[in-house]
């Protein structure tokens, strides 16, 4: 029993190190973006991808962006209880590897959007896709991963029931 727990407690080591290369990518690619770019500068990449720095006080698709900034400390604490409870799962859960993987991919990203909300009070995006004139709304590192995260836990989720049949 006890080599099971050391077990658990490496494999959360893992995930909690896959979570901070995330966070360390997300961070470092947002510090270059505000050294070189002022807000709105853009780069035409290709014909549908631009770098472009954006500011979002709100959520996903700038959901609550308009606020009078309360929003920056109720999705900072929804940030952070999510982490908690993503810690706990990870602990909780150490031998299943997609939904680890998924929820380091989440935290990750939650801790680097959660970091900008308290240094800037808004999340700094870069990632500006494109296609005929209309532009999928500006994210970054953090969203992707979280992205990434969501569709695993949707997998992970899928694969369990059909396991359970």
């Amino acid at each position: 029993m006890a080599r099971a727990s050391k077990s658990g407690g490496a494999g959360m080591l893992h995930w909690l190190g896959l979570a901070l290369i995330i966070l360390i990518a997300d961070q470092f690619t947002k510090v270059l973006i505000v050294g070189n770019y002022k807000l709105h500068d853009s780069t035409y990449v290709t014909s549908f991808f631009n770098v472009v720095r954006a500011h979002n006080p709100g959520a996903a698709f700038s959901f609550l962006a308009d606020g009078s900034g309360w929003q920056r400390w109720f999705f900072t604490g929804v940030g952070v209880l999510a982490v908690g409870f993503m810690l706990w799962m990870l602990k909780s859960h150490p031998g299943e590897k997609l939904f680890s993987f998924a929820l380091a991919c989440i935290m990750g990203g939650a801790i680097g959007n959660v970091i900008d909300r308290l240094v800037h009070g808004y999340v700094i995006d870069f990632l500006d896709f494109h296609w005929r004139g209309m532009h999928f709304p500006a994210f970054n590192i953090a969203d992707s991963a979280i992205t990434v995260g969501a569709a695993c836990l949707i997998l992970d989720e899928l694969l369990r029931v059909r396991r359970a049949r």
